[in-house]
């Protein structure tokens, strides 16, 4: 028999690491069965009965689109109308059918039209994406019973409450299922759930003894039961059902489910029926509706709008309060305005209704000065954000060819928040690391073994004369030990000629280095898996460092090949004869791990008979173990584990101690008889029967492995530092765990004091045994408000150290409470890392809530899998890593990338340049639409407020859409202030978008006096200049179509020019546009002034016949538009000069050629980085004053001598 029929025999549900698994026992919560939330019927394997049919269960179509093709129209409109601004023109086109209309109606309606128009198509192409994902995910397929015991294909859209399924090995699963057998005897099966809780250990699961020998296709003919269980619900971990099969009633239990979108691991094949398809499934039930996200600048623009408006709705009060006395002197005295005729007029001039017409004269002025609002400005953004988005989708520097995936922003609104970002609270698995463990180093008998270089020293290394390179050797492993270049043998980087190959013989510790790999081949639960073909052995493991500590023994000389329920066989090396030789340990007992162990022992007999104890734990409880005459290399093996912590590796110590006879009677009596009890203690005796003989062990060494980083995650951590941007990591993993990879990314040091949160201390779990319910809530409660107090008064008595806050998923949920998520807060934001371990999907979403509210800056949330959906759509920016495993993180982000380094460039590039891009740009549309506005007012003062506007009437309607438009789209997509060269050398630039410098109230003030200083010089330089002089060679004065048309190009030119001279990064695009559309102005007043004078009415031949030939037309223009460029000219070379901006001094080490001047540069950097405690920088600079100090010391020792 292969290797592979031996494994399938083995039952693991007898071994003591699978103890979860076996027989399922009705308990308390199986009484609600039938009452309400526990109503659901499922008739397994006949979904198409009487009874099934009844229930009306919901498909397993799944959609995540935001409009349907009957909705998508008034949904849409209703998104369009929500905008103030829309809903104003909207009365205003309205009103423009009405003679109260300074204009005609369709140059009114045609804008507005093509702006709702154009925005709707963006949103429907958007969620037209969002649909072909959905049609992706529906059509997978997956085998069902279809009658007669026979098994096809079929879409998993088409899958109902009831179907039988067949999943095979590496399949999602399609919705939630109930176990009922597997390719294995004992039917149990590995599950991976890194889509839904993150964690990459294969969970087991287990059917009901009853249907395990479901075994083959033919057997599901004739089977047919009934399950009854709750309704639907989107907890995870809880499941209460039963099932009645052959007149009998089995409870069913969470270990007989198997959840929607997690994967079927090592196991062939399983057979389930479907019990909650579609939106009934829990990760479903877990996924809330996208919210709708606006950026702080687009609610800030809201602000502004209504600031317009009100300016709007008082300057045409004020108009109509002077038409209205203007119109009622007209009767009285001199007739100043004999050209209304007042004695004989409309209603709109009747000095004898003047009340009225005053009214009336309002609602023409709110009409015509809605000029000031710029109708394009939505439309111009929503187009910038998505050519923005396709230069990021594009961006080769985040693409990652691995996987062969680019960025991909999945939604444009939010691009501008991208530079405005304040905390980044991200996951762990899958974002942070790579799912992966290697065995890299490792210290035997006090010799430090493996030449292997991590991720924190390359990081390291990297910085010029890094005082963590000590070995020369370490440096040059850089680029060919690139982290996207996998080893030959996964888990294992491990490289020492002095014990590989053999070669272990030959050193003086060959005894104890023989016991340290007969230790990592022997103490763990993994199983081994001979492939039929090639009769190679692969390791499923319950965790990834299992297996790399079974490979690391198998590469060494300890090769680990099968396993029984009583034995563990190994090929290992003869130090005798130097030949490869079986060997057979008996196993006797596994202590498995636990949190509160922090350590994991087996009991061996090896063919000689002795008996043995191998054991491994973390340093803090392995040491104390330790006998006396076992501490041999105890000193020099604690100093390697400090080296390796620094380095980023985690680390367990191994020991071995023999046992005599007696010895291990007594203990074995004492284990079984706890491991028998059905008592509330169970576990504590369990424990305490094994501390009884885990202790007097010799120390053999330490394991260091890497939890392996993606590449560039140090770096980036460190660079976001230095941008001053914090970073919390949330994760479901162990606190341990978490603390190692706090380390490993730089989030944590030696030296960094820890405040830690928990409830596993052992009064707390003493307490939970006595008290009742809500004594020990209480008692909790008090415990985390006292742990936060002392953590806070730790925080005020030094200002010089850093501190790191590690808190776990159950202290958590009490931090969380309303009463104490503000003590929490600041505890937190005084820390200079914040690490959640063990938390909940809810609670990541609700520590990403508690941030953005309470500070109310811009978070950012990143993840990977279905467990951080809720934290993602919470955060202002989600950011989805589309890993190899699933879609759910990305499909509910904002923005997916493909490894968490491009979040470094994302930001600090991107994110930066948006920012700033439509900053600028909004900044500019308020300034080019007043300066419009405010001739239109001036004239109207000039002209009695007659409500007559001194521009044609396409002239107002084209002024947005297509003479200034053009130049303002291509600020918002190709400026750039600085490179991205120089976005990433000086990072702390990013802190003008975190303190919204470009965008402050002070700056969009200072823009919009702007334009009325532009306006006003404008206005009355042409009136006053064109007022009184012959224009035409027969001599007449101006008339208002000269006037308006001479207004207008210097309006057009200054607009334009002033565009050229505030962008800061030209390009040929940027030239075409900026000239282009004043081109385009003139283009306009010659053709359009050529159609018949019924269309054209006052611009009708005014360019040809009267403006060219006049030289003082030309002469007005020049003289107006370098007039009106002075004023920001002066502003901007006086800011520049003497009060410069950090992008200015920036700006200026290019200009003067000092961008490789390294001192120069270094001078500019010390500005703009601030002391920064986590990351490669602060962790070097720690290690430099420490080596500062220590040469110090010894010259002032020698000086003393």
């Amino acid at each position: 028999m292969t290797g592979r029929r031996r494994r399938r025999k083995l039952h693991l549900s007898r071994l003591y690491s699978f103890a979860t698994c076996g027989r399922s026992r009705f308990n308390e919560d199986h009484a609600q069965i039938g009452s309400p939330g526990f109503s659901r019927v499922v008739f397994a394997n006949d979904p198409d009965c009487f009874e099934a049919a009844n229930l009306n269960y919901g498909s397993n179509y799944v959609s995540t689109t935001k409009y349907t093709l009957a909705t998508f129209l008034p949904k849409s409109l209703f998104e369009q109308f929500r905008r103030v601004a829309n809903m104003y023109f909207l009365v205003s086109g309205c009103l423009s059918f009405s003679p109260l209309a300074p204009y005609t109606p369709l140059s009114a309606v045609a804008p507005l039209v093509l702006v709702i128009g154009a925005t709707m198509l963006k949103e429907g192409i958007e969620d037209w994406r969002r649909y072909q994902q959905d049609i992706e995910v529906n059509n997978r397929k997956v085998k069902i019973h279809h009658g007669n015991g026979n098994f096809d294909y079929t879409e998993w859209k088409n899958l109902r409450v009831g179907d039988i399924v067949k999943v095979e090995k590496d399949e999602f699963f399609p919705a939630d299922l109930i176990l009922l057998s597997s390719s294995y005897e004992d039917a149990i099966c590995y599950v991976e759930t890194t889509n839904l809780d993150g964690e990459t250990n294969l969970k087991l699961k287990q059917s009901l003894e009853v249907t395990s020998d479901l075994q083959a296709d033919s057997v599901f003919r004739d089977y047919r039961a009934i399950i009854k269980c709750e309704d639907p619900n989107a907890n995870l971990y809880s499941f209460v059902g039963s099932m009645d099969h052959e007149d009998q009633q089995y409870p069913l239990t969470p270990q007989q489910l198997l959840l929607r979108d997690s994967k079927l691991r090592n196991t062939d094949y399983i057979y389930g029926v479907v019990v909650f398809t579609g939106h009934d499934t829990k990760v479903m039930q877990n996924a809330t509706s996208p919210p709708s996200k606006r950026s702080k600048i687009e609610r800030r623009l809201d602000k502004i709008i209504y600031l317009l408006l009100s300016s709007l709705v008082l300057i045409s009060l004020i108009g109509s309060i002077f038409f209205g006395i203007s119109t009622n002197n007209d009767l009285d005295g001199e007739m100043k305005r004999w050209y209304l005729r007042p004695d004989d007029s409309v209603i709109y001039f009747d000095a004898k209704e003047a009340p009225i017409a005053a009214v009336l004269h309002f609602l023409t002025a709110m009409m015509l000065y809605g000029y000031f609002i710029p109708i394009s400005l939505y439309v111009s953004i929503e187009i910038v954000k998505i050519l923005q988005s396709i230069f990021m989708n594009q961006d080769i520097q985040m693409y990652h060819e691995e996987s062969d995936k680019p960025a991909r922003a999945r939604t444009s609104n939010l691009n501008e928040e991208l530079g405005q970002v304040d905390t980044i609270l991200s996951d762990k698995t899958g974002t942070l690391t790579c799912n992966s463990m290697e065995f890299i180093k490792c210290s035997i008998a006090g010799t430090a073994y493996g030449h292997g270089v991590t991720e924190v020293e390359r990081a390291m290394a990297r910085r010029k004369g890094s005082p963590m390179i000590s070995r020369p050797d370490a440096a040059q492993h850089d680029e060919e030990n690139h982290a996207d270049t996998k080893p030959v043998i996964k888990g294992f980087n491990f490289s020492d000629e002095r014990i590989m190959n053999g070669n272990w013989i030959n050193e003086p510790q060959s005894d104890i280095i023989q016991k340290f790999f007969q230790l990592l081949a022997i103490c763990h639960t993994v199983i081994p898996d001979v492939d039929e073909e090639t009769g190679k052995i692969s390791y499923e493991a319950e965790s990834p460092d299992e297996a790399a500590f079974v490979v690391a023994a198998r590469e060494i000389g300890f090769e680990f090949y099968h396993r029984t329920q009583t034995n563990i066989y190994l090929h290992e090396m003869d130090p005798l004869s130097g030949k490869q030789i079986d060997r057979k340990y008996r196993l006797l007992n596994i202590l498995e791990f636990s949190s509160s162990r922090k350590r994991m022992s087996v009991i061996v007999q090896d063919e000689e008979g002795k008996l043995l104890l191998f054991s491994k734990g973390a340093d803090s409880v392995m040491f104390e173990r330790l006998a006396k005459d076992g501490r041999e290399f105890e000193q020099r093996t604690k100093e390697q584990i400090n080296e390796y912590a620094d380095a980023g590796l985690r680390t367990l110590v191994l020991a071995y101690r023999e046992i005599d006879e007696e010895e291990y009677t007594n203990f074995n009596k004492k284990f079984t008889a706890a491991k028998n009890l059905v008592s509330a203690d169970r576990d504590e005796r369990i424990e305490e029967a094994a501390d009884l003989i885990e202790r007097n062990l010799i120390l053999l060494g330490v394991t260091a492995v890497e939890d392996k980083l993606q590449y560039g995650v140090p770096e980036c951590i460190d660079k976001l530092a230095q941008a001053g941007i914090k970073i919390w990591v949330l994760t479901g993993d162990k606190m341990e765990t978490a603390i190692n990879i706090g380390f490993a990314c730089s989030l944590l040091r030696q030296g960094m004091k820890q405040i830690i949160i928990t409830l596993e201390t052992p009064e707390i779990v003493r307490l939970e045994k006595d008290g009742n319910k809500e004594a020990i809530a209480k008692a909790l409660k008090d415990s985390i408000i006292h742990q936060i107090n002392e953590g806070k008064k730790l925080l005020s008595s030094s200002s010089t150290e850093s501190f790191a806050l590690i808190i776990d998923g159950k202290s958590l949920g009490y931090a969380l409470e309303d009463d104490v998520k503000d003590m929490f807060l600041q505890l937190a934001i005084g820390c200079g890392s914040v690490i959640c371990c063990r938390s909940s999907p809810k609670q990541k979403a609700l520590v990403t809530r508690l941030v953005k509210a309470s500070t109310r800056k811009v978070t950012l949330a990143i993840g990977d899998g279905a467990n951080d959906v809720g934290m993602l759509q919470e955060a202002d920016i989600g950011v989805g890593i589309s890993g190899a495993e699933g879609m759910q993180a990305v499909m509910s982000s904002d923005v997916a990338i493909a490894q968490f380094r491009f979040l470094e460039r994302l930001l600090l590039v991107h994110g930066h340049w948006c920012y700033r891009r439509i900053s600028s740009m909004i900044c500019y549309f308020f300034y080019k639409n007043i300066t419009f506005g405010v001739t239109l007012f001036l004239f109207e003062a000039y002209a009695s407020f007659s409500g007559e506007p001194v521009y044609n009437d396409w002239v107002l309607s084209l002024y947005n859409v297509i003479f200034t438009s053009l130049p303002v789209i291509g600020l918002g997509v190709l400026d750039q202030d600085v490179s991205a060269r120089f976005c990433l050398k000086f990072p702390m630039l990013y802190q003008e978008g975190v303190q919204n410098v470009i965008f402050s109230w002070l700056r969009i003030l200072g823009w919009m006096f702007n334009g009325i200083c532009g306006a006003s010089i404008i206005f009355f330089f042409c009136t006053s200049a064109l007022q009184h002089q012959a224009f035409r060679k027969s001599g007449e004065v101006i008339d208002l179509g000269i006037l308006g048309a001479t207004m207008c190009t210097c309006v057009v030119w200054v607009v334009n020019c002033q565009m050229a001279l505030y962008i800061s990064y030209f390009t040929l695009i940027q030239h075409i546009l900026i000239w282009g559309s004043i081109a385009v102005w003139y283009l306009f007043l010659l053709v359009y002034g050529a159609i018949t004078p019924t269309i054209s009415t006052t611009a009708f031949m005014v360019f040809v016949e009267g403006l060219v030939p006049a030289p003082s037309y030309w002469i007005v223009t020049l003289f107006v538009v370098v007039a009106a460029l002075i004023p920001y000219f002066t502003y901007s070379a006086v800011q520049m000069r003497f009060f410069p901006m950090y992008h200015n001094m920036i700006q200026w080490i290019r200009y003067e050629g000092w961008a490789d001047d390294p001192e120069y540069c270094q001078a500019i950097r010390q500005r703009s980085v601030r002391p920064t405690t986590v990351g490669v920088s602060a962790r070097l600079d720690v290690k430099v004053s420490q080596l500062t100090r220590k040469v110090h010391h010894e010259v002032h020792s020698l000086q003393q001598h």
